[in-house]
C-alpha cells in the first residue's frame, strides 16, 4: 500500500490494529554521498520499510549561526545547529530527484521532509505525503503553504502539548488537507522510560478522526518500543535507519540498520499472527468444541412416554449434540412421544410440537 492510499483505507473509528506503515528516516545520514544514500535505499528494502525519508534543507534557512545543539553532544560534539546543518546540506533537487528515481527502481516509496519554501516546492513533484518535522508544529505560514499543495500531511508532535497541537490541526483542517498525527518525543536519544507512548492512547482519545502513528528515537536494541506503539493503535511507524549505528552523528547512534528492521518486522508478524482477527465469530477450529464441550439437556431418569415434561425431568451434561439448554423454557411443557430412558441426549423429535 502507497502512504497516500492509507488516508483513504485506514478507519481511524474503527476497532481494530493495522500493520503499520514504516517509515526508515535515512534524513541526513548518507552524509552527502549518493552511493551511500543509495545504498541506505536498498538497505532499507531489504528490511522491510514501506518508505525511505530523506530531509532537504540548506543551513541558512533553517538555523541561524548561534542556535545551540540540543541533542546528545558525547554522541554529536558539534554545538552548533548551523554548523552541523551546514555538513550536512549538500542534497538538493537533482540529489532529491536521482533518490527518487533510485527509490523507484527498487520500489520502495521516496518522501524527504522539506524545511524550506524552495525545497517544498520542488520535492512537492516527487511526493505525494509531505511530512512536516515537529520542529515546524508552530510554523503557521510554512504549514499554510504546504496545504496549498493540496496532499495528504504527516505531522510530528514532538516537543508539543495540547494547545500547540489543537492550533497546528485547525490551520490544516482550513485548507482541507488529509492529515495523520505521530507522537514524538523530541530528544536525541529518548530513554524508553521518556517515551511516554500513553500519549499516542490521548491523541487517539482527542483526534479519534485523524490516522495516528509514532515517531521513535529511542534506541532500537529489540524494538519492542515500536512494537508496543503498534499495538498502542499506531498505523504509521518511522525512525532514523543507519547502515552503521556505531558511526559519530546526531542520527547514527538511536538508528535502527537493517537487521534491527527485519527483526521488527518478524515480531510484528508473530503477533499479528496471534492477533488473528478483530470480530467476534466462533472459529473454525473451535468447531469439536462447541460440539463435544458444550452441553445438551438431558434425561434425569426415565421418561414414560406422554409425560409432560417438568424441570425436574432435567439436567444438562456434555456433550452439545441435542437440545441446548437455553431452549429449557422451550421444552418444559411439551409430551413426550417415546419411552426415553435416563441420560439419553435429548432431541426435539422425542417430543410432540
Amino acid at each position: 500500500m502507497k502512504l497516500v492510499e492509507i488516508f483513504d483505507e485506514i478507519k481511524p473509528h474503527e476497532n481494530r490494529l493495522y500493520r503499520p506503515y514504516i517509515i526508515a528516516e535515512v534524513g541526513v545520514n548518507h552524509e552527502g554521498s549518493m552511493e551511500l544514500a543509495k545504498r541506505l535505499v536498498d538497505e532499507a528494502k531489504e528490511g522491510g520499510a514501506n518508505a525511505v525519508k530523506f530531509q532537504t534543507y540548506r543551513a541558512d534557512t533553517i538555523a541561524s549561526k548561534d542556535s545551540p545543539a540540543y541533542w546528545d553532544t558525547t554522541k554529536e560534539p558539534i554545538t552548533s545547529q548551523y554548523e552541523l546543518f551546514t555538513k550536512h546540506d549538500k542534497f538538493w533537487k537533482n540529489e532529491m530527484q536521482e533518490l527518487k528515481n533510485y527509490c523507484d527502481e527498487v520500489d520502495i516509496e521516496f518522501m524527504s521532509t522539506p524545511f524550506d519554501v524552495e525545497s517544498a516546492e520542488f520535492l512537492n513533484g516527487m511526493m505525494d505525503v509531505f511530512k512536516i518535522s515537529s520542529s515546524d508544529l508552530t510554523n503557521k505560514p510554512f504549514i499554510e503553504y504546504i496545504c496549498t499543495f493540496g496532499k495528504p500531511i504527516i505531522l510530528s508532535t514532538g516537543a508539543s502539548d495540547l494547545s500547540e497541537i489543537v492550533e497546528a490541526i485547525s490551520w490544516i483542517e482550513k485548507k482541507g488537507n488529509p492529515l495523520a498525527l505521530l507522537h514524538c518525543v523530541l530528544n536525541y536519544p529518548t530513554s524508553d522510560e521518556d517515551a511516554n507512548l500513553g500519549m499516542i492512547l490521548d491523541l487517539k482519545s482527542k483526534f479519534p478522526d485523524k490516522i495516528i502513528g509514532y515517531s521513535d528515537h529511542t534506541l532500537p536494541k529489540d524494538m519492542k518500543v515500536c512494537e508496543m506503539a503498534t499495538m498502542l493503535g499506531c498505523v504509521i511507524i518511522e525512525k532514523h535507519f543507519t547502515h552503521d549505528k556505531s558511526l559519530k552523528g546526531n542520527d547514527h547512534y538511536h538508528a535502527m540498520d537493517k537487521e534491527d528492521l527485519k527483526t521488527f518486522k518478524y515480531n510484528l508478524e508473530r503477533v499479528f499472527n496471534v492477533l488473528g482477527g478483530f470480530k467476534i465469530v466462533a472459529l473454525e477450529k473451535e468447531e469439536s468444541a462447541r460440539l463435544n464441550a458444550r452441553r445438551s439437556l438431558i434425561a434425569l431418569n426415565d421418561i414414560p412416554k406422554g409425560k409432560v415434561i417438568q424441570k425436574e425431568d432435567l439436567t444438562f451434561k456434555r456433550p452439545a449434540h441435542g437440545i441446548s439448554p437455553k431452549f429449557i423454557d422451550e421444552l418444559v411443557g411439551k409430551k413426550s412421544n417415546i419411552l426415553i430412558k435416563s441420560d439419553s441426549v435429548l432431541k426435539w423429535n422425542m417430543f410432540d410440537d
